[in-house]
């Protein structure tokens, strides 16, 4: 499956958007105006037209969006490769409950294209260990993510 184009989250990917997991987020640069790429984890779908995700709030994620809202959201999930572009803005610019300064943001979908390239398929998802205390880690990452559900059951 090469290139098919959604309005929305296919069920698959919807339910890989349900907990914390790696992705790339592209944004326009607000100095430079040209593309910028982050990697980001804490992501959650709201709902299959929305994806709710926290970033520091002093992010130049933050800026990017600030300036001009059009972003695209990299995942690797259901044995492919997904783009996810739509409209970004923040819509908390500090996360309730949260001991870090997070801002929330919503990215509205406009389309979910899967980009893998022709004849392949994901084999191995990416993964990533945490490098400082571990249980820290854990802890942070549940209060996010709590976070996020919280503010995705009133949108």
């Amino acid at each position: 499956m090469v290139n098919q184009v959604e309005a929305k989250l296919i069920k698959p990917l919807y339910d890989q958007l349900q907990s914390e997991r790696f992705s790339t987020l592209a944004t326009i640069d607000f100095e430079t105006g040209g593309p910028n790429v982050s990697a980001i984890s804490w992501v959650l779908a709201a709902n299959q037209d929305a994806i709710l995700f926290a970033v520091d709030n002093r992010s130049r994620i933050i800026q990017n969006i600030n300036q001009n809202g059009k972003v695209v959201l990299n995942i690797i999930a259901n044995e492919s490769t997904y783009s996810i572009a739509g409209e970004a803005s923040v819509i908390q610019e500090k996360l309730a409950d949260v001991p870090l300064k997070l801002a929330l943001v919503e990215i509205k979908i406009n389309e979910v294209r899967d980009v893998m390239f022709y004849g392949s398929k994901i084999s191995v998802e990416p993964q990533y260990d945490k490098t400082y205390d571990k249980v820290a880690a854990a802890k942070l990452d549940n209060q996010v993510m709590d976070a996020m559900r919280n503010a995705a059951s009133t949108l």
